[in-house]
């Protein structure tokens, strides 16, 4: 049984451990809060228009002969892996990276086996663990989360849909965690270039006025759905970081309690044991004297 200095030592340690986990876990929250707002405002305006822009291309015939929605045989792939600067959160990096791989695997493994599958990276974490596994990464956009901001995730989202205008990409997909509640996070793997078109949307039947063109109006919308869509997986990936940090903060704090709870017992016992050592000794030599 370990010494009742020993033991002092570890109750104390945990305890300043658990301090820690707490206020982490509160810290969190308070993130929590912010950016479960940010990704529950832009949903809706981001699915709105997506709705818009899919009823106005099935009244279309040569929707195609927009750059960004060219479909062509994916010989070069870009995987867009969205995970976090920072640790502390649970399985949140590592689940999205094992996403990622297998995305890489299952779906593009002649592009892989060929060397033209590349990863951008959004998150230090998915970076590091996709370079010790000796996957190509050809950029990373790590100073995003320091300022999450529409204005600096566009210049991201202009750069990716640059690469595929100039045909140095054939598709580009992102990898990230949806953001579902403070303890899910649902590994989402969408594409994001070339953009796909329902068929089979109906138009609705309203006499609408467009100004200037129908063409017009979908070649402004394209872009600026491609940099919401972006944008939104940040904001989701960015909502599901904290929700996960704050549950994985929660249950260390927890853990810290129980360890706590169990090491004062034995703590109580190794006491228990010690006097009751201490008072064998003195009847003992009690004894000893008397005889």
């Amino acid at each position: 049984m370990a010494g009742l200095k020993e033991i002092r030592t570890r109750i104390a340690s945990v305890k300043t451990t658990r301090q820690v986990t707490s206020a982490m876990k509160m810290v969190s929250a308070a993130k929590l809060k912010k950016a479960q707002d940010a990704i529950l405002q832009i949903r809706p305006y981001a699915d709105k228009l997506h709705e818009i822009l899919t009823s106005l291309s099935a009244s279309l015939e040569n929707v195609e002969d927009s750059v960004y929605t060219q479909e062509r045989d994916p010989e070069n792939v870009l995987l867009i892996l969205v995970s976090s600067n920072r640790g502390l959160c649970g399985g949140f990096n590592t689940n999205i990276t094992k996403k990622a791989i297998e995305v890489a695997r299952e779906k593009y493994p002649q592009q892989l086996k060929l060397g033209n599958l590349d990863f951008m990276c959004i998150g230090k974490q998915g970076a590091r663990q996709l370079k010790h596994r000796g996957y190509s990464v050809v950029a990373d956009e790590n100073e995003l989360f320091d300022h999450l901001s529409f204005e600096n995730v566009s210049r991201v989202a202009e750069e990716s849909m640059k690469a595929f205008a100039d045909r140095h990409y054939d598709r580009i997909e992102l990898v990230y965690n949806q953001f579902k509640n403070a303890a899910v996070q649902i590994q989402a793997a969408e594409q994001f270039l070339p953009v796909t078109m329902e068929e089979n949307a109906e138009e609705n039947n309203f006499n609408f006025i467009y100004e200037p063109t129908k063409e017009h109006i979908i070649e402004e919308l394209i872009p600026r759905s491609l940099k919401i869509q972006f944008y939104k997986a940040l904001l989701d990936s960015h909502a599901a970081e904290h929700g996960a940090r704050m549950t994985a903060m929660h249950q260390a704090t927890d853990n810290a309690s129980d360890l706590i709870s169990s090491l004062t017992l034995e703590y109580n016992k190794a006491r228990q044991a010690s006097i009751t050592n201490e008072i064998l000794e003195i009847v003992s030599g009690a004894e000893a004297l008397n005889g």
